[in-house]
This record gives C-alpha cells, sequence and structure tokens, in this order.
C-alpha cells in the first residue's frame, strides 16, 4: 500500500538512493523510512517502485508587525522563498490573520559538484534554484534525440544579450556543473546585492540578460556516465558504433554517433573532408548534413532568435580559448579574448584549423565576439577533483564576459 503523502517513482539505470533523495532535497532517513518494502537498500533495479515523501509546507498566521522579510529571518528562508511559495502575495499589504505558506528551508548550496553529475540531477537542481531565487527563468529550446528536454537559464533584464552553453561534447560534462554552478552563485550575489570581485551583480543584472544552456548533449552525457541499456531504441546501433564496448568515456557525440560541435553551418563540407569520418562514431562524425541533429538545430534556432552580443561555448580540456574564425571576428575580438587570459591565465589562440563549430557559425553569422573557452587539463572526462581549480580560473570569464 501506498505510504499517505507520497508520490510513485520508478527507478532508472544508474539510481542510488542517495541520488534520489538528493534530487528530490528529501533526507535518506525519510526516503527508507517511505519504502520498508526494500530488502536491500544498496540494490535498485530500473522499473522498481519506490515511495517519495512530497515536501510539505508549514502553515503561519500573520502577526502585528509582520513583514515577509521578519517572517523569513524567523523561519531561515528567504523573501523570494515566501513569494515563490504564495503567489499573488502583496508583500506590502499583509493582512493580520492571513495564513501564509512556508516552506521547507533549501540546502545551503544547491549545486554539489560530484562524479554522478548528469541530466537528472541538473534538472533537479533546476527546480530548486526556481524554487528560491524567483528572478531565475528557465524555458526549453528543443529536445535531444531521445526526447529529453534541453532546458536554457534566464537571469537578467538588460538590453545586452549574452549566452553562454556547456557539454556539447558528452564526456565533457565538467562543463555542465561550471555552468550551473556558476548560475547559482550569480543568483546569490543579486539576492545579496553584493559584488564577486570587481563585478557588481546588481549592475550585471540591470544592464545584461544571460542566457545559459548548461548541456546540450544529454543523450550523450547520460551515455558516458550511466552507459545503456537494452530498453534504449539505439542500444545496438551504440554499441556497433563503439566497436562493441561498454566502456563510453572517449564518446563525444550524441546518442546517433554525430558531434554536435561539427554540426554548424560554417565552412562544413571543409570539415567533413578535414574529419574523414564516413559515419557515424564516438567522436568528429559531422553527420549527413549541417544542423541534422535535433540538439545542434536547436541551438541554431535559439541563437537566430535572439540578439546575442557575445557567446562562449564552454569545452574541455587545455587551458585555451579560441576567438578568431577566418578573419570574421571583430576587432573588439581580441581586447576582450586578452581580457578572458587575464582573468584566468589561459592560453589565447587567434586561429585553429577547424571549421562547422557553434563559434565559427556564431562568428560567420553576425561578425561579432564568439569564443570557445577549453577548461582544465588532462583526458576526458576530467576528475571531479579538478572543479575547483577550473571554478577559480573561470570565474572571471563567466563575469568578464557580461561586463565587456
Amino acid at each position: 500500500m501506498q505510504p499517505p503523502n507520497t508520490f510513485q517513482y520508478v527507478v532508472k539505470p544508474g539510481d542510488t538512493l542517495y541520488r534520489i533523495a538528493y534530487r528530490f532535497s528529501i533526507r535518506m532517513e525519510t526516503l527508507l523510512a517511505a519504502n520498508p518494502q526494500l530488502g536491500n537498500p544498496s540494490i535498485l533495479v530500473p522499473g522498481q517502485i519506490l515511495y517519495v515523501p512530497r515536501r510539505s509546507w508549514q502553515l503561519y498566521v500573520i502577526q502585528p508587525g509582520d513583514t515577509l522579510y521578519k517572517i523569513g529571518r524567523k523561519f531561515g528562508v528567504t523573501v523570494a522563498q515566501l513569494q515563490s511559495v504564495n503567489p499573488g502575495i502583496d508583500p506590502n499589504r499583509l493582512q493580520i490573520g492571513e495564513v501564509i505558506n512556508i516552506p521547507d528551508t533549501l540546502p545551503a548550496t544547491i549545486v554539489v559538484p560530484r562524479e554522478d553529475y548528469g541530466y537528472d540531477e541538473m534538472m533537479a537542481d533546476l527546480q530548486t534554484l526556481q524554487s528560491r531565487f524567483s528572478f531565475v527563468n528557465q524555458e526549453m529550446i528543443g529536445e535531444s534525440v531521445l526526447g529529453r528536454p534541453i532546458p536554457v537559464v534566464n537571469m537578467g533584464s538588460g538590453r545586452k544579450q549574452v549566452f553562454y552553453s556547456g557539454s556539447f561534447h558528452a564526456n565533457e560534462w565538467m562543463t555542465t556543473i561550471l555552468l550551473m554552478r556558476f548560475i547559482e552563485e550569480y543568483a546569490k550575489a543579486y539576492e545579496l546585492k553584493r559584488t564577486i570581485g570587481r563585478f557588481h551583480i546588481p549592475t550585471l543584472f540591470a544592464e545584461t540578460s544571460l542566457w545559459i544552456v548548461p548541456m546540450v548533449n544529454p543523450d550523450g552525457v547520460e551515455l558516458v556516465q550511466e552507459g545503456i541499456t537494452p530498453d534504449n531504441p539505439y542500444f545496438e546501433e551504440v554499441l556497433t558504433i563503439n566497436g562493441g564496448s561498454r566502456d563510453f568515456s572517449q564518446w563525444k557525440a550524441n546518442i546517433r554517433g554525430v558531434d554536435l560541435n561539427d554540426q554548424f553551418p560554417a565552412h562544413w563540407q571543409e570539415e567533413v573532408a578535414r574529419r574523414a569520418v564516413d559515419g557515424p562514431a564516438p567522436r568528429n562524425y559531422p553527420g549527413v548534413c549541417p544542423l541534422f541533429e535535433p540538439e545542434s538545430k536547436a541551438m541554431a534556432d535559439f541563437t537566430s532568435l535572439h540578439d546575442f552580443r557575445l557567446v562562449i561555448a564552454f569545452h574541455s580540456q587545455g587551458e585555451e580559448i579560441f576567438g578568431g574564425y577566418r578573419e570574421m571576428e571583430p576587432p573588439e575580438s581580441e581586447e576582450i579574448a586578452r581580457i578572458f587570459t587575464e582573468a584566468s591565465g589561459y592560453r589565447t589562440i587567434r586561429y585553429v584549423d577547424s571549421d562547422a563549430g557553434f563559434k565559427d557559425w556564431f562568428i560567420q553569422q553576425w561578425r561579432r565576439p564568439g569564443f570557445t573557452v577549453e577548461v582544465g587539463r588532462g583526458t576526458n572526462p576530467l576528475p571531479i577533483s579538478q572543479f575547483w581549480d577550473i571554478w577559480g580560473k573561470t570565474i572571471g570569464i563567466l563575469l568578464a564576459g557580461l561586463a565587456v
């Protein structure tokens, strides 16, 4: 019998009780108590049904002299959190005796870097970020081959528009954690009206609209992190592409074996000749034609709908910044690259023998600053132990990109 005040959750490949509890922001003990049928909690089977307790809200009766700020201080929540669970409330006209909802206190840190940070963790964190910060907006730019929605986050209200993206390549999922962590830290700094380094965040919010796609290639990231099971419609195809191996650590492509960063109409035919890969592969196959894959088309369509002043695609690895394309970039790109290098210590490379990338296409189409930033050093996927070093070197790029 299903316990009261719970909902059913179907276990997915790679799930653990810890991941499920973290995803829904509940304690492990609470999840275990709701599932006494579990024989061995350390062994979960895909398709198994678990019962997840719903996070409840407290009720509070407004007293004379109350303000949302005072109520928030009393319960350890923010004004934004109170407003998010009490839609329509007028903070300047609280009625004595009115009953309002008090949300559970959210964790102090939402985005926690770890080895198993994949699509489900990203989506759960985005939901929590939206609950905590009313000004963190989310929409979908399209879907992956397997139908996973691809989210984009928007913060800020300025006329200047800037676009960041990560995880074009499946085994470069470190860039997703980097961008998700930035979303959280940027939101916290705005809420507290503070600066990060030399950057006054409320000013950046007022001047710039920031858009972030943290994970362009969700199917590929999940393949690298979780492997593949026979119920996946691409199971046989993927194993054939990977030479029968179940080790997908070197897989860069989407689930159909297409390199999404070789999919853009910027001298695409020359990139096809350069790559010399004639069919689906774990890496470097540009596909049958530009923008054929739904993920790359979603990125191109979304970009075309906006007036971006600057774009940065985050990749790994090499600690390098690429900001030129066939002499089409504007003169200011060189100065911006210098600022990024000064902030990060990364090496600037103007030109490289490569075409058909997102950055290449953006520069070609709009003649505006576009950059590829390769974070970290080593072999992809980079170990999570590198995260804080990467964070320290790239936070300056992420902020400077909003200010230049």
